[in-house]
């Protein structure tokens, strides 16, 4: 589909300004190409000055450039990665040399590294560096002049990058240092080339700095913008023709960059991958498995979920793993697990679900975790030392590596050889059905086959606690069953404990032995999905399950809604106590005209919504006498009493269909 821009004429009083800005700033580069002298233009370049005074700059921009990457890129990363006092005031002074006049900047070089500055007599009595007047002294006042911009630009392209990618590959046993090289640098490499080009294209064209402290020596810090600058005095012709030289680079560098000043990379289209067959079945297709069974593309039903074919035992941990955690802070549960024990963790945004799982990992200030998994107590270790798996909810797959290399990533980290780790995570890969996709990088798979790779690789890195968050959230409804089904079976031998945050209730109940319901970072309910589903104690997780759910005070008759009016119940609670008012959609009928007979609980009210769920009908009903309803009936019976949105119905519930759960 053509997209229509809209054409807009800009009016007169910006439009003239700026055309006399691109005039001011194009004329002088006019200048140079009009007064160059293009017949003596080979002449005047490869004159002996000049040649000497080309190789000098490059000597020193390269050093400079050197310098730059040393010292810029963990600076960079410091100011982005990094909260400290004074931040501020370091980022002021990096980008300081930017707006400095560059004699100035020279002369607080002499200040600073000079025979009689700061550190300039420890130098040359201690190391026997001089820097003024010395070349090293052309390396140190084009770096002064030059690190900004690599500084700048590496810190936007760091600032962009998501930390769940780093997160990811610290809880796969990744050292902060194997992270910064193996995953931050080749993710910001966009960042980091335009960072040096412009380092190194501003190092070149250096000239004030350099003069004031390094002086203007031929063959020993006398660069070719020094060398302009003496020119112009005698042979203005050779000056031009050198300046042409500057002024070509200088646009040669800007053109490769294409904009990307900043370090943001420029959008690419990714390969579009093949729709696979196994991800446009039916969804119906998982009914027909074998409980706990494998993928037809496995082949290998017979091997237990926690080990891969062919991998022989002794190359895993092999054990079992209970979980024993007291998380303190914005969460404070106390959370116990036997081993091969998944738990379900569910609430409301803002339940503190996801501060959990960091908590458990480490990452996070606002909660701390003191976890033991089996008999080691690992509260002390860093995240990469826990042997603790996340799977965030984009699965954070490495864009620059394969699937192999993302699966082999773990137990690459773990120091073992790169053979023996690429052959276990194919084998990883196989298992869970995607193996032939091993070459494909991340932009080349779809939603499920990626998920699946993100699987792999946690499970491949050989964790005593695996974290899914939301992990099948961004998936159709058919590719959804597809890995929901291929994660319960591998979940099913998996020695340690999982917990799986997830808004789906199908996920909660299919997936977990346990669910954790949280509310404001504390316990609400820790049950068996049955005993959620029957005595749910949030309305939230009620409504989750496709349950009204009206919270209110036991009376002598009933239910005093905290919504205002009164629900007949069959059972009685002690009078007083607060309670939650359970009622199943299917309980609820929908009448056009007021009910006779035997329901207790009759509400006059209209029609709000009508949904489809399935092959029956989801109809909200609100009313001035109670909470909103929601009631679940047939197509052939909203048909029959002619429900459109806004209808005027009645709807009743009879005593004995309302569940009360005491809070």
């Amino acid at each position: 589909m053509s997209r229509h821009r809209t054409r807009t004429r800009p009016p007169l009083t910006l439009a003239l300004p700026a055309l006399l800005a691109v005039a001011f700033l194009l004329l002088p580069l006019i200048g140079i190409l009009s007064r160059t002298e293009w017949g003596e233009l080979t002449t005047h370049l490869t004159s002996p000055g000049v040649v000497q005074a080309l190789r000098l700059s490059l000597f020193v921009s390269l050093w400079a450039l050197g310098l730059s990457l040393l010292l810029g890129v963990p600076l960079a990363w410091l100011l982005a990665r990094v909260e400290f006092k004074g931040k501020a005031f370091v980022r002021s002074l990096v980008l300081l040399p930017m707006v400095l006049p560059p004699t100035v900047g020279g002369v607080a070089l002499l200040l600073g590294f000079g025979r009689r500055g700061l550190l300039g007599p420890w130098l040359e009595g201690t190391f026997e560096i001089t820097l003024p007047f010395h070349t090293s002294g052309a390396v140190v006042a084009a770096t002064f002049v030059a690190m900004p911009f690599l500084v700048i630009s590496l810190e936007g392209a760091l600032g962009g990058l998501k930390q769940s990618y780093e997160e990811t590959a610290a809880s796969l046993g990744a050292s902060p240092v194997r992270v910064f090289f193996t995953v931050t640098l080749p993710m910001v490499a966009p960042g980091l080339i335009a960072g040096a080009a412009l380092t190194w294209a501003r190092a070149l064209g250096e000239f004030g700095a350099t003069i004031t402290f390094a002086g203007n020596l031929p063959g020993t810090t006398q660069t070719l913008p020094l060398q302009v600058y003496l020119l112009l005095q005698d042979e203005p012709e050779a000056a031009t023709s050198v300046s042409l030289l500057l002024l070509v680079i200088a646009m040669a560098v800007l053109i490769a960059l294409r904009g990307r000043w900043t370090g943001t990379p420029v959008a690419a289209r990714p390969a579009e991958a093949p729709a696979p067959a196994d991800e446009t079945a039916a969804a119906g297709a998982e009914a027909g498995r074998a409980p706990g069974g494998a993928l037809p593309a496995d082949g290998a039903a017979d091997v237990p979920a926690g080990v891969p074919a062919g991998v022989p035992a002794d190359q895993h941990d092999g054990g079992h793993w209970p979980l024993h955690a007291t998380v303190t802070g914005f969460n404070e549960l106390t959370l116990d697990a036997a081993p091969g024990t998944t738990i379900a963790v569910v609430g409301e945004n803002g339940a503190g679900k996801t501060t959990l799982l960091r908590a458990l990992l480490g990452l996070t200030p606002r909660a701390h975790a003191e976890l033991r998994l089996g008999d080691a107590d690992v509260t002390a270790l860093p995240p990469h030392k826990r042997q603790v798996a996340w799977v965030p909810q984009d699965g954070a797959l490495f864009p620059h590596l394969s699937a192999l290399a993302n699966t082999a990533y773990g137990l690459r980290a773990r120091r073992l050889p790169r053979a023996e780790a690429r052959r276990e995570a194919q084998l990883w890969l196989d298992r869970l059905g995607v193996g032939h996709l091993a070459a494909r990088k991340p932009a080349q798979l779809s939603g499920g086959q990626a998920q699946r790779v993100a699987l792999a690789r946690a499970l491949a890195a050989r964790p005593r606690l695996l974290l899914l968050d939301e992990p099948l959230a961004a998936l159709d409804q058919t590719t959804r069953a597809r890995v929901r089904h291929t994660l319960r079976t591998h979940l099913a031998g998996f020695g340690g404990v999982c917990l799986i945050v997830t808004h789906d209730p199908v996920e909660a109940v299919s997936l977990a032995d346990r669910v954790l319901v949280l509310a404001d970072g504390r316990t609400l309910q820790d049950a068996p999905p049955a005993e959620v589903t029957r005595h749910p104690r949030s309305p939230w997780v009620a409504r989750m399950l496709g349950r009204n759910a009206w919270p209110g005070t036991a009376s002598a008759d009933g239910l005093v809604l905290a919504a205002g009016g009164r629900l007949v119940v069959a059972e009685a609670l002690p009078e007083g106590s607060r309670a939650l008012a359970i009622i199943g959609p299917e309980a609820v009928s929908v009448h056009r005209d007021r009910p006779a007979g035997s329901p207790r609980n009759v509400w006059r009210g209209s029609v709000r919504e009508i949904t489809a769920v399935g092959s029956r009908l989801r109809v909200l009903v609100g009313s001035a006498e109670a909470p909103d309803l929601v009631a679940e009936i047939t197509p052939e019976a909203a048909a029959e009493l002619g429900l459109v949105d806004g209808s005027k119905v009645w709807t009743s519930v009879k005593a004995t269909e309302v569940t009360l759960v005491e809070l």
